[in-house]
């Protein structure tokens, strides 16, 4: 397969073992569908109903067959009869069909609709630990091509599946019932020439794995450098990205060659064997006819019949491939469905006081990240915070300042300690309620793929367009976002996209104005702005901040200048605290980093 180093050849290796889960799970896995199906009851009988129909008058074509030929010819009404029953069977069979159609594709559908909806619902309530270890590429994976190979069992392999079974019973049966000792030989003779088959298919199943991996390859490539095409431009790499995608596309050609190949050989060798079992027996059913006992109407029932029947077995021969695969992914979103979010409101959360005054405690807290449980990101940590007041953390990378705030909005539980909002343990309330009490402005803004309003929106779902432009204009970004074809209404592409990382910055503010939460965290909410736009943003996050219990992580001198009290961390613990004035007369690591950083 193409070689996954960025920076290594793309040359042929052989698959792993390991390379795809796809059609390793048990297809017993696939009885977690069931509580999906039998939410569409309706739709699932209608299916059975239509099913039993078609499968009838397929068993029923080959005596309207035998009557065709031994009696359709014999007189003008009988002609007439003959004819017209095989004609009624074949309407019958074809509206039995397409209802079966219809409702098992329906089925699979809404089957399949319903089980995404859980699948992200249940994504979307786990938390950040989870998403932490688990790449969110990988979750979109499972939840749309997983889930795509789910569709194709609910619409179309448990239906060929049933009807197969069903088919190849009834065909067994009546092959006995029509001709018992052509039968013998036919149940001898097919088994065989259907093993090798068999056999070739489960080759074929390995080498269409390999063929799909190769290709999937080719996608992370794609994907990869497509995502970071700027970097790929300014490097002039784009003549080296198209080779290295032609190498992955050569060795995807190359495995689906073999695999091709493979496929034509069993295909070949299906026809042969197949026609050659059909042809024996035919022979000897010819030899029964000449002799005058059989009909030429009973071996042609007997054929039909056995081709049913054969056809039939290798559908089912097919669908158990089909359903190996599906069970890999049903097995993989199962993996998701069980688990458990670690962080949960308890039975009967208590409810935070209105007004909520907005103090803030941190009660020695230690926490460790479950990657790096060797080194706690915070140590013994005690910090409160009065009602209004704002505080400023600082120090070096990796201190722990954004850990305080991820601890704040309950994204982790500490291991040890507690955390207190009006004198409330948070393990106490209900995580939404909590969030909903906070607002949030990071350093690297989250815009999502729709308008300019409707990103400022969701810090407040309901709230007018009016309060919206409010929100924009105390954050500075009312002018630029008029200045857009569009305005409020301009499309701002994946992540924010057409917009500069200032305005993107100015685009969360007015989110958190919108939110207008009594506790305010801000994330270094200036960073990305110029020295102009900053003046005017820090006006408004100072009317904002009024009144408001702020914590601010901020390596800008004009925020924390304004901050009540400057907190200083190293390696997770408070290190000094006092005011800007304060902390510089004492020397030490915030003078250090008011040297290096604030004053220039």
């Amino acid at each position: 397969m193409a070689s996954n180093n960025r920076f290594g050849p793309a040359t042929a290796t052989p698959p792993s073992d390991t390379s795809s889960p796809i059609g390793k799970a048990p297809v017993g896995t696939l009885r977690a569908l069931w509580p999906f199906v039998m939410r569409q009851r309706g739709l699932f009988i209608a299916w059975l109903a239509a099913l039993a129909v078609s499968s009838s008058a397929t068993l029923s074509l080959p005596v309207a067959f035998r009557h065709m030929i031994d009696q359709g010819f014999s007189s003008g009404s009988n002609i007439d009869r003959a004819f017209g029953l095989l004609f009624l069977v074949a309407v019958v069979l074809a509206l039995a069909t397409a209802a079966r159609f219809f409702f098992v594709t329906l089925l699979g559908e809404r089957v399949v609709a319903d089980l995404r909806q859980q699948l992200y619902g249940h994504l979307i309530g786990l938390d950040a630990g989870f998403h932490d270890r688990n790449r969110s590429g990988e979750l979109v994976s499972r939840l749309t091509a997983d889930a795509e190979l789910l569709r194709s069992v609910v619409g179309s392999s448990m239906s060929v599946a049933l009807r197969s079974t069903v088919t190849v019973l009834g065909s067994l049966v009546m092959l006995f019932v029509t001709a018992p000792r052509l039968a013998a030989w036919a149940l001898v003779g097919i088994p065989l020439a259907v093993l090798p088959i068999v056999f070739g298919g489960r080759r074929l199943q390995k080498m269409s794995r390999a063929s799909q991996d190769r290709i999937a390859d080719a996608n992370m490539m794609a994907t990869e450098a497509l995502g970071a095409v700027r970097t790929v431009q300014a490097h002039a790499r784009e003549r080296w990205e198209r080779g290295r995608f032609a190498d992955a596309i050569a060795v995807a050609v190359a495995t689906a060659r073999r695999r091709i190949g493979a496929q034509a050989v069993v295909t070949a060798l299906a026809i042969v064997l197949i026609f050659g079992a059909i042809t024996l027996v035919l022979w000897s059913g010819a030899h029964d006819v000449a002799a005058g006992s059989m009909s030429a109407g009973t071996l042609g029932q007997f054929v039909l019949y056995a081709l049913i029947g054969g056809g039939s077995v290798g559908a089912l021969a097919e669908v158990w491939n089909e359903l190996q695969r599906a069970a890999g992914g049903m097995g993989r979103i199962n993996e998701l469905l069980v688990e458990q979010t670690v962080i949960r409101g308890p039975a009967r959360p208590r409810v935070l006081p209105q007004p909520l005054r907005g103090s803030l405690q941190l009660d020695a807290v230690t926490f460790h990240y479950p990657q790096r449980m060797d080194a706690p990101a915070l140590q013994d940590f005690s910090l409160s915070i009065e009602p209004g007041e704002t505080v400023a953390l600082v120090g070096p990378s990796g201190a722990g300042k954004s850990t305080v705030l991820a601890m704040l909005l309950r994204f982790h539980d500490p291991q040890s300690g507690r955390i207190l909002i009006d004198g409330i343990d948070i393990r106490e309330l209900d995580p939404q309620a909590l969030r909903e009490a906070i607002a949030l402005v990071p350093q690297s803004p989250t815009l999502f793929a729709t308008t300019a309003r409707e990103n400022i929106r969701y810090g407040r779902l309901e709230a007018s367009d009016e309060a919206v432009d409010i929100a924009a204009r105390a954050a500075e970004a009312h002018e630029f976002i008029r200045a857009l074809p569009a305005g409020y209404d301009e499309q701002l592409g994946e992540r924010g996209a057409r917009l500069s990382g200032g305005q993107q910055q100015r685009i969360a503010i007015a989110r958190a104005l919108l939110k207008d939460a009594p506790i305010l965290l801000l994330d270094e909410a200036t960073s990305a702005l110029d020295a102009q736009s900053e003046r005017a943003v820090q006006t408004a996050l100072e009317h904002l901040m009024a009144g408001r219990t702020t914590l601010v992580i901020a390596h800008r001198l004009a925020t924390i200048l304004k901050a009540d009290r400057i907190v200083v961390m190293d390696a997770g613990r408070i290190v000094a605290e006092g005011t800007h004035q304060q902390l510089l007369a004492q020397g030490g690591l915030y003078a250090e980093l008011a040297r290096l950083q604030f004053l220039g």
